[in-house]
């Protein structure tokens, strides 16, 4: 969901066989895509994976570490996180962790909207 003052623009998606990770990464890449022209941009998102990823500096050593953990494994949803680094890389970017189904509005609005892009019957493992 972006919200820009008093105007606000719902986006929403869903995909077969995936993981809430991928799920996650995915509606910031959208996000940003959405996006007309560079500017200053607040990720809200319960999902401390994505925001810790900056936050904490994980991103930075993936990169410097050739794209590999700290012990040495390749860092999952690599293809994504790269996108979200290509497309987020004209703005100038906060990220928020809110907690998940603790009441925040706009974060169940969000919720709500995932739910119903879930393709019919689709789940981890469904083909």
């Amino acid at each position: 969901m972006l919200l820009y003052g008093e105007h606000r623009r719902e986006l929403s998606g869903g995909e077969r066989c995936t993981t809430n990770q991928r799920m996650e990464l995915t509606a910031a890449i959208e996000a940003f895509k959405a996006l007309r022209r560079p500017c200053r941009v607040r990720i809200h998102s319960d999902s401390a994976y994505l925001v810790n990823a900056f936050r904490l500096g994980w991103v930075e050593r993936w990169q410097a570490n050739g794209w590999r953990t700290a012990a040495g494994k390749p860092v999952e949803n690599q293809d994504l996180w790269m996108e979200l680094l290509r497309v987020s890389r004209p703005h100038r970017v906060e990220w928020v962790k809110v907690a998940g189904h603790a009441g925040d509005v706009w974060n169940e609005r969000t919720d709500e909207l995932a739910r119903a892009a879930i393709p019919n019957g689709a789940g981890p493992g469904d083909p």
